[in-house]
């Protein structure tokens, strides 16, 4: 008999709305949107159900498949929480004796025995032809957070002992709140900047910012009186495709981008003379000046030139040191082993990615390849990984240089007294092509990509082209995709930001080649994976800022309030049910305040309407009506930030309430601004040099393409080495600490009045001679500096008896 059409349309809604598949949503101007049935099947294939499978006995086979795993796979747990564990068996093993045994993270076992049928009965299901039960285990209260494994065994009737365990479980105790240091404890509060790594210049650097760009910057910051520095996502990207730039569309946010790497102070770059004479070669510094002068990153060019010397030092350290198994080496094989298979893996990945790309330029991304290889685990993957053994090395140790150099940054934000130091930024997803959807295909959706609702910046609505995990397979997972994408952002840095931190409870889904109107909300495991956050949070001593901008469901920033993470508030975006901008009263205590973010427009972008000239230009407002109305909005709020300024008695003594006398930004009145923020109770605010400097051109216009806007290109105007002689930066800086005071931790401020030595970055050893003197040493000096070279020293010169 055929199912009539309604019946499988309410089949079809039970099954998406058990999957998490929100029956439709709200825009911002309070239009509901329902979810069309072609949406949720989409969707639904995009989680990897049969495209055509009926969709009520889908829900069958979803909800058997669940009755027949005895433990389910992962539970998380509060602290000083009584964990219950929903256990499903046959229920003719009900009346049997069980036990139970949980073995914690650090070793320790306890044990129990239970009899199902005397416990709370959850539920039955028929199976086939057996009767099953679901009952309700309590475990004792659990203090210890972590990461713990249950196992449970039927016993043996007639020995009395137990068996071999019938299911297993993890189960996470996590703390209530997460991590906050004394730095922003109490009423303490901190600031400092927050760059786009790539976008900075020096002199010294190969026309992208490096990690000692950073490592400079920890020093400015603490002269400054800050106590936290910001960075843009340095998740790895693809080394044999540069031009795909998006910090937010990494290939693998486990590890970082080895383009970040400052080769000259790679430890082997001092030893490898065939590297420095490369580097000095004037063909070569003519490339790197080239770098430098630019306006914009040249990915292809900074790639080639750092891939050139790298390869020489790498064989330098394969011939010098890994085969001689000397300490260097040893150090390198407990970095390969800690990191295990999650670093094989993406190693793999970029040597495959490498090879051909070798054999044919066009081929890009793992869907490309030959399909023997497009699964880590494939047969092939394995053969190609032994016969290409040094390949696969080679990219290890670039992340193994690439954690080196990040870690001794961190290491110098302790050291300087940065009260939260190194502040980093967790993409939301990861490119389809990359090292992590092809390590973990089983946990991404497939053909559905996260995004956005239409609102007033992107009147389109937005598809991200980033692929959101699949809520259900991620639990399946025990959610170790996710922790370990945490671990490694939190385990360098002081503070992390969580990009779009609403994902952990919803989102945005657009199924693949369909409007973003057409999309939907996916429900996530919010209470799971906030305690996961909150775990780790601890663990690693990490301050945690949520990205809360955008449609935010209700109560979800109160939860993310109880659970200690900061809310993310832009000045643009703070405003008076009027329209006016809040007093920097009204700011809430636990956030962070900045002006804007790299997808708003910069001070003096916003003052002159560049970005609104931009949107008109490449046709990204859907109506001039919409045009014309953030025009005189625009108009409205640059009087409404003056009036502000006046009311808080920050307005500079050149300016007036009225924009027309004021046809740019001022320095005076952008340092203004951050004063005017400085005041507020909020724990922590940024400032981006963008702002210091007068930049005009914002980091990436949303909705726009790479041929039409340089996003995620821009470069600063000012060298690093000239920020501190720069008259904004030090007028804002004054400003700042006379509003929050010196930041830094008191023993940060000790341990640099007794710091006597800096570490070396790149060495270069003089040989005098009678035909190479001091004085001639003296002039080589200026010349190293340029190549990187921090130290110089000597072979002996004394005078032998």
């Amino acid at each position: 008999m055929t199912t009539p059409p309604f019946d499988i349309e309410d089949a079809l809604a039970q099954l998406a709305e058990r999957c998490g598949i929100a029956n439709g949503y709200h825009d911002i101007w309070g239009n509901f949107h329902a979810t069309s049935d072609q949406t949720r099947r989409a969707l639904l294939t995009a989680m990897h159900f049969p495209a055509e499978g009926d969709p009520a006995t889908l829900m069958q086979q979803l909800e058997d498949s669940e009755w027949r795993r005895t433990l389910p796979p992962v539970l998380v747990s509060q602290c000083d929480a009584t964990p219950v564990i929903a256990l499903s068996l046959p229920e003719a093993d009900a009346n049997f004796g069980w036990c139970w045994t949980l073995t914690t993270e650090a070793g320790s076992r306890s044990s129990g025995e239970f009899v199902p049928s005397h416990l709370n009965r959850l539920g039955e299901r028929i199976l086939g032809d057996a009767p099953f039960v679901r009952v309700e285990l309590v475990l004792p209260e659990l203090t210890e957070p972590g990461y713990h494994s249950l196992e449970i065994w039927k016993s043996d009737a007639e020995t009395g002992s137990s068996s071999r365990p019938l299911a297993v479980m993890t189960l996470i105790v996590a703390p209530v709140v997460c991590f906050q240091p004394e730095a922003v404890s109490g009423s303490n509060r901190t600031w400092g900047l927050t760059v786009q790594l790539y976008g900075l210049r020096s002199r010294r650097n190969w026309g992208i910012g490096d990690f000692s760009d950073l490592h400079s910057l920890v020093d400015m910051t603490a002269e400054a009186g800050g106590g936290v520095l910001g960075v843009n996502p340095l998740h790895a990207l693809f080394p044999e495709n540069p031009g795909r730039i998006s910090p937010y569309s990494p290939s693998n946010r486990c590890y970082l981008n080895i383009l970040y790497l400052d080769v000259a102070a790679v430890p082997e770059f001092a030893e490898c003379e065939a590297a420095r004479q490369l580097v000095g070669n004037e063909t070569f510094q003519a490339r790197l000046r080239r770098l430098r002068t630019g306006s914009q990153v040249a990915y292809e060019e900074a790639s080639a030139v750092k891939r050139e010397v790298l390869a020489l030092l790498y064989r330098h350290f394969f011939d010098k040191h890994l085969s001689q198994d000397d300490d260097r080496a040893q150090a390198f094989k407990r970095y390969r082993k800690q990191c295990g298979a999650s670093l094989e893996q993406h190693a793999r990945f970029e040597a495959l990615q490498d090879h051909f790309h070798h054999e044919n330029p066009t081929v890009w991304g793992w869907p490309a390849w030959p399909e023997a290889y497009r699964h880590p685990e494939a047969p092939a993957v394995s053969v190609f990984a032994e016969e290409y053994r040094e390949a696969v090395t080679f990219f290890v140790w670039l992340q193994w240089l690439a954690d080196e150099q990040l870690v001794a940054v961190g290491q110098h934000a302790a050291r300087r007294g940065l009260g939260v130091g190194l502040y980093q930024d967790l993409a939301l997803g990861v490119n389809p092509g990359g090292s992590e959807y092809w390590t973990n295909q089983e946990v991404f959706a497939k053909d559905a990509y996260a995004g956005a609702p239409p609102d007033d910046f992107n009147l389109y609505g937005q598809d991200w082209g980033l692929p959101p995990l699949v809520p259900h397979r991620l639990r399946d997972a025990a959610y170790a995709p996710f922790i370990a994408v945490l671990r490694a952002a939190m385990r360098q840095g002081g503070a992390l930001r969580i990009d779009h931190v609403i994902g952990l409870a919803r989102v945005f889904w657009v199924p693949a080649g369909r409007p973003a109107t057409e999309g939907s909300y996916v429900a996530c495991p919010l209470e799971d994976l906030l305690g996961i956050v909150a775990l780790e949070s601890q663990r690693n001593q990490c301050l945690v800022i949520g990205e809360d901008l955008g449609t935010v469901p209700d109560g979800f920033q109160t939860r993310l309030n109880a659970a200690g993470i900061l809310s993310y508030r832009p000045f643009l975006f703070e405003r008076t049910d009027g329209g006016n901008f809040k007093p920097p009263s009204e700011y809430p205590r636990q956030a962070l305040v900045a002006v804007s973010t790299h997808d708003l427009p910069t001070l003096s972008g916003l003052w002159q309407g560049h970005d609104l000239d931009l949107r008109s230009a490449l046709k990204l407002f859907p109506s001039e009506e919409l045009r014309r109305r953030q025009l005189v909005e625009r108009s409205q709020d640059r009087a409404r930030i003056l009036m502000a300024l006046e009311g808080a008695g920050l307005l500079p003594d050149e300016a007036s309430v009225h924009p027309v006398s004021m046809p740019v930004m001022t320095p005076a009145v952008m340092i203004a601004i951050h004063a005017y923020l400085a005041r507020s109770p909020a724990q922590v605010l940024v400032v981006q040099p963008e702002d210091i400097f007068g930049q005009i051109e914002q980091a990436n216009l949303p909705g726009s393409q790479d041929d039409q806007h340089p996003n995620w290109r821009r470069r600063l105007p000012l060298n690093l080495e000239d920020w501190r002689g720069d008259e904004r930066f030090t007028a804002l800086k004054d400003a700042l600490r006379r509003e929050r005071g010196n930041t830094l931790l008191r023993h940060g401020e000790v341990a640099q009045t007794r710091r006597t030595a800096v570490i070396p970055r790149a060495t270069y050893r003089f040989q005098f001679n009678r035909d190479f003197t001091f004085a001639q040493a003296t002039e080589l000096v200026p010349y190293l500096a340029e190549l990187g070279i921090s130290h110089c020293y000597a072979s002996p010169y004394l005078k032998a008896r």
